[in-house]
């Protein structure tokens, strides 16, 4: 039976982010996509692509869920999300892993998930400066993207490496393939076991 990625859509999201993880989840035939909004409302994301959300907040569970996806966007640098963060806190003490890349990594700090993980993001002053409640820089890693604990997060400019975050971390691929895939995605050195 296949479990379910869920990507969390709303207007203004950074389209590109999740676009490789999306792929590689689907192509493994172990998952199936869907897509989750605030509300039933169709969005809008940054590249101008309309998505009507399969679900909403209210109406997902755990049960078979295989990863929590947050893209970036202007959104998270407003004000944070009270049932987003609470529903942030449930996923993850059901062991639901969550993945979290550019400004979502403020909504993981502000539903306290960073606590005693290991996280990044842009960059510390960028959580130290829009989440009041943060104090979590000693687990702070200056990387491009980090695993702990089931929480993946990574900064802007790190989508492939997002990606191979949460493929190694859900097993889509054993190590070698997934090494081989960033390598191609990232470096440009082709794969053939991946063609």
């Amino acid at each position: 039976m296949q479990k379910t990625a869920y990507l969390l859509v709303f207007d203004g999201l950074a389209d590109w982010e999740p676009a490789h993880i999306l792929c590689e989840l689907r192509k493994s035939g172990q998952y199936e996509v869907k897509t989750v909004g605030f509300s039933p409302e169709p969005v809008t994301t940054m590249g101008g692509i309309t998505i009507l959300p399969d679900a909403t907040l209210e109406e997902i569970e755990a049960v078979d869920m295989a990863v929590f996806i947050l893209p970036g966007g202007h959104m998270w640098e407003q004000q944070g999300n009270g049932p987003l963060q609470a529903l942030l806190r449930d996923l993850h003490a059901q062991n639901v892993p969550l993945a979290a890349i550019c400004g979502a990594t403020l909504e993981i700090a502000r539903a306290g998930l960073t606590h005693q993980v290991r996280h990044t993001s842009n960059i510390l002053e960028y959580l130290q400066a829009l989440v009041p409640t943060y104090d979590d820089h000693e687990y702070y890693v200056d990387e491009s993207a980090v695993t702990d604990q089931n929480i993946v997060t990574a900064d802007a400019l790190s989508s492939i490496d997002f990606a191979r975050e949460i493929i190694k971390l859900l097993g889509v691929y054993n190590e070698v393939d997934a090494d081989a895939w960033y390598g191609m995605y990232k470096h440009g050195i082709y794969a053939p076991q991946l063609a």
